[in-house]
């Protein structure tokens, strides 16, 4: 069965029709092409022409012609539209005309650049032309280092080890820093938060160490779709850039379903959940030689659909190679044979993490199912395009778990057909993350008086606080490294922790071995002991965590069941930056904040039934991060209105209705922000409703909310005075099982007096 077969089978389905929202069918669109322009080298147009492509989609042309006049370009079309001819081609095209020209390309991951320099690898030997492309990873032998460093036209690598490995020994690196002509930076919508925030920092470096160097390479930055692309790359790359934003690629017809799982207590609001409904919609694809991805939230998801999906096909000798799971911690060997299976066709369906939301080819997929939404219109639409990229017709299953923010999407489809995606939202001035990569600078490089660090703020400040924590030597006009330590190994760019966890699989004792790894900030979470750790549908138990070493064992378990940790926040207030009086009495401020995070306890949750059979203890180390949060507190008259029990109700309602709104108009992910409330606060000594940023130092969203808080609110009450239920559902407050039945109410009556 083909997808229009199933597409027109299911729309004849009134039992399944009833729990569809919307079924939005987007037209196939013809591409919109432009000649080859004379600034392209004449070596490449037969090259072009054996794939096919008597010429470019009008962006690619357009990105030639900006990269021709010398100007940094920032490219923004959608999944499989041909980002990667807007790089190659200048590039070769320089190259070819000067073999002492350089190019370093920069992907955010090791997986997507192996998958862009086989393309590469591909045109430059059917030149017949001697181009060297290397990668240079974490994976590159000791031995080809010295090749890559002396001799690589081409030099395609991630921006840890930029950070970590090139940068620090630079001097290693003169032939690449005096020659680079271009860089290339692929998926600027995934550098957000501390990792974009991080990479604007190393870019400051790198461009510093080419200056030092005589060189002036240009930047060509591509993205997926998002709200700000201009503003995202320069404030990357630190200065401005032209726009490319008007896509030529052609797209097939593509259905878009948003399906809403049925209600089973319509007095609770409580729905079928979404993982059951999730196995059997992939499961119907699958049985129907339909090629799909699922994307599910959570590595836990990822792993509890594999099993579902492997249990379907398994042989007569229990073998399921057919259904695979692919997400972070996975070894890299192990995610290039899941690529290479779908490709080729050997695999029919693969769960996966956002891991493979990034534009790694793994070939032309019919289908996709969303487990929930993923957290951005933008990565929805990045997921959503994995299927159907060689134009034929494909279908997309959005299916709302019953979180309050998928609710809204679901009931809401426009608001995710016709909504701009999101702001990608960095700040490259983050103290934390700023003097972290100043002694990275200097480590590199001396500072000399007066010398600045990009266009940031407060260098001779930092310089001076440097200087006199022994860290710098200032002599003679300069200010030199003097402490003993190499300062990049010590930073993590997409984390504010430096160590991932190793995990061991210690079931066969003769022979223990390394299965994954995990971020130190997941690992209390997923890896304490007695966990249920899952791998490709396998079960492991967790026997032992060691905190110190970094290492988590494991033993092979079959049980019935999977564990799911519960995770205590308790709050300090650190400083405060600004407080206003709120119309209605209260007070508005925004400030410092210390969080503090431990796991104490963990549910064991059965399979298939999802019903919970039992808790554990957990015994942890707890972990702090310093962030920026901001609070409203609730006036001391209307707090006073209501016995202690409702007012808490109430306020758990606002925090609620909150997490929905904020993520929608401030154009975040739901996990970029934290909302808690609290009946007397810590902070502030009276009830108190606080959202932070969920990540050491801050990304600015804090300040944003400050800036719309009484939008925030206004549309908070929107979302409850728009649910039908009536004492409280999943969609709007909260369940009226953990909110109470005056829950709800006394929400909406808080929500009317705040905003009047």
């Amino acid at each position: 069965m083909n997808v229009t077969q199933l597409a027109d089978m299911l729309r004849r389905d009134n039992h399944f029709m009833k729990d569809v929202t919307r079924w939005e069918v987007m037209p196939a669109r013809p591409a919109k092409t432009a000649p080859f322009p004379d600034c392209m080298d004449e070596r490449l147009r037969p090259v072009l022409e054996k794939r096919g492509i008597h010429s470019l989609y009008v962006h690619q042309a357009q990105c030639l012609a900006a990269t021709d006049r010398g100007e940094d370009v920032t490219v923004v079309t959608p999944t499989a539209s041909g980002k990667t001819m807007c790089y190659n081609l200048p590039v070769l095209s320089a190259i070819l005309r000067n073999e002492d020209t350089r190019a370093l390309y920069l992907f955010p991951t090791k997986a997507l650049s192996a998958d862009q320099v086989s393309e590469l690898y591909e045109m430059i030997e059917d030149m017949g032309v001697d181009i060297k492309t290397y990668t240079y990873d974490g994976d590159t032998p000791a031995a080809a280092r010295r090749a890559v460093r002396q001799a690589g036209h081409i030099v395609v690598t991630n921006p840890d080890m930029l950070h970590s490995g090139i940068l620090p020994h630079h001097t290693k690196w003169v032939k690449l820093f005096e020659n680079l002509h271009y860089i290339v930076i692929d998926e600027i919508h995934s550098y957000r938060g501390v990792f974009g925030s991080n990479l604007a920092n190393v870019l400051r470096r790198l461009t510093r160490l080419c200056e030092f160097y005589g060189s002036h390479p240009q930047y060509i930055l591509c993205s997926a779709t998002i709200a700000n692309p201009r503003e995202l790359a320069e404030t990357l790359i630190g200065r401005p850039v032209t726009l490319v934003d008007e896509n030529g690629a052609p797209m097939g017809e593509r259905h878009f379903v948003f399906y809403n799982p049925p209600v089973v207590n319509r007095q609770l609001g409580i729905r079928q959940g979404v993982i059951p409904v999730t196995r059997s919609i992939s499961g119907m694809l699958l049985k129907n030689g339909i090629q799909a991805i699922t994307f599910a939230r959570s590595r836990l998801t990822v792993e509890v659909l594999t099993r579902y999906l492997k249990d379907m096909v398994r042989d007569p000798l229990g073998n399921a190679g057919r259904v695979r799971g692919y997400r972070g911690g996975y070894l890299p060997l192990e995610r290039r044979g899941i690529e290479k299976g779908l490709r080729s066709g050997q695999v029919d369906a693969v769960v996966s993490t956002n891991a493979l939301e990034l534009g790694i080819d793994i070939g032309a997929l019919d289908a996709c199912v969303l487990c929930g939404y993923p957290g951005t219109i933008a990565s929805a639409w990045q997921q959503a395009g994995r299927a159907g990229r060689r134009q034929g017709t494909s279908i997309v299953f959005f299916i709302a778990s019953s979180a309050a923010i998928d609710q809204y999407i679901v009931n809401h489809p426009d608001y995710f057909l016709r909504q701009s995606p999101e702001n990608a939202l960095l700040n490259p001035d983050n103290l934390y993350i700023l003097i972290s990569h100043f002694k990275c600078a200097a480590f590199e490089l001396p500072f000399a008086d007066g010398e600045g660090f990009g266009n940031s703020p407060g260098s001779e400040e930092m310089l001076e606080y440097l200087t006199e924590e022994g860290i710098l030597h200032h002599a003679e006009g300069k200010y030199h490294w003097s402490a003993e330590d190499f300062p990049a190994s010590e930073i993590s760019l997409r984390s504010a922790a430096a160590e991932n966890f190793m995990i061991i699989d210690i079931t066969d004792p003769a022979h223990h071995r390394v299965v994954g790894e995990m971020d130190r900030f997941t690992a209390p979470m997923l890896l304490h002991e007695n966990a249920i750790y899952m791998h490709e549908g396998r079960q492991f138990q967790v026997e032992k965590l060691d905190f110190d070493a970094c290492k988590a064992f494991i033993r092979a378990v079959d049980t019935g069941y999977y564990t799911d940790a519960d995770l205590n926040i308790s709050l300090s207030l650190l400083d405060v930056e600004k407080e206003e009086p709120h119309r209605r009495g209260g007070v508005t401020a925004i400030g410092e904040i210390k969080v503090t995070a431990l796991v104490t306890m963990f549910k064991k949750i059965k399979f298939d039934t999802h019903e919970t059979l039992g808790f554990g203890h957990v015994r942890l180390p707890e972990t702090d991060m310093h962030t920026t949060a901001m609070w409203w507190t609730l006036p001391e008259d209307l707090a006073q209105r209501f016995p202690s029990d409702t007012l808490k109700n109430g306020m758990m309602g606002i925090a609620n209705l909150l997490r929905i709104v904020c993520p929608l108009y401030l154009m975040c992910a739901p996990r970029d922000i934290a909302v808690i409330y609290q009946v007397k606060s810590p902070i502030t000594d009276q009830p108190t409703i606080i959202l932070y940023d969920n990540c050491p130092g801050g990304i600015g969203l804090a300040h944003k909310a400050y800036g719309m808080r009484d939008v925030l609110l206004q549309k908070a009450l929107q979302v409850a005075e728009d649910c039908g239920c009536e004492y409280g559902c999943p969609s709007c407050v909260g369940p009226v099982g953990e909110i109470g039945e005056n829950g709800k109410r006394t929400a909406v009556t808080l929500l009317r007096e705040l905003t009047k």
